[in-house]
């Protein structure tokens, strides 16, 4: 177990641990229990009662939260001619193909948050695979990042548009914010996460679909929301 200090356990104390809450009580409390110096990134854990290792079980998706996510987010497209001047005119932040793979592999260069690739440079992307994949880099048409439509895509990844996919332990990890947006813009944002999330389940799932559902800030303790009041 990490040591932890002097400010997280004033914010844990703020509840008790085992409490099931409302979601507006939960995000109230990330806010209050945000104390790091910076402004903190708020995350929603949510557990699902699916086994991601069959296809049919899989959840995933693409959503642009009404408020954002607060965080500015870098943009690399895999185009050529048209499409690459349409990527650059629509505020992609790097665009190329074959040099910009190059540029992966031979200098471990990462500074992008977002892949976006049209349909016919997937045989280029897809021998980034090894190396994108497990950052979660890849483009994905579920996802909306593998697309014709690149001023759309960039349009919705720019105005705050998040990902959510399983884990090895079926958890879904998604920013929803930043704590100085405040209870009322993250529930808002939580909310259109979780409808989205719950719209998207299996129908091969069965039993209880939402297992667990935690809220938190970067630094702060870890926050339970009643997954009997979503969905």
């Amino acid at each position: 177990m990490p040591k932890r200090g002097k400010s997280y356990k004033e914010a844990a104390a703020k509840f008790e641990k085992s409490q099931l809450h409302e979601v507006s009580e939960a995000m109230k409390l990330a806010c209050e229990t945000s104390r790091a110096k910076f402004d903190e990134t708020v995350e929603v854990h949510v557990k699902l009662g699916v086994d991601g290792r069959h296809a049919d079980q899989q959840v995933r998706g693409a959503i642009v939260l009404p408020n954002g996510t607060g965080k500015s987010v870098k943009v690399l497209v895999f185009a050529k001619g048209p499409k690459a001047e349409e990527a650059e005119k629509a505020g992609a932040d790097y665009v190329g193909a074959e040099e910009m793979a190059q540029k992966i592999q031979t200098e471990n260069w990462f500074d992008f948050d977002v892949v976006v690739a049209t349909p016919d440079m997937m045989g280029v992307v897809g021998r980034l695979g090894k190396i994108l994949g497990p950052k979660g880099l890849m483009p994905n048409p579920k996802s909306g990042t593998v697309t014709m439509d690149l001023e759309k895509a960039l349009a919705e990844i720019k105005a705050g548009k998040v990902e959510y996919r399983l884990d090895k332990q079926n958890i879904i990890h998604t920013p929803i914010g930043k704590s100085s947006f405040g209870p009322e813009k993250l529930e808002e944002n939580f909310n259109a996460l979780l409808e989205a999330i719950v719209k998207a389940k299996p129908a091969t799932a069965k039993g209880q679909y939402l297992r667990s559902v935690t809220v938190a800030a970067t630094m702060g303790p870890g926050i339970k929301i009643n997954p009997a009041l979503i969905g």
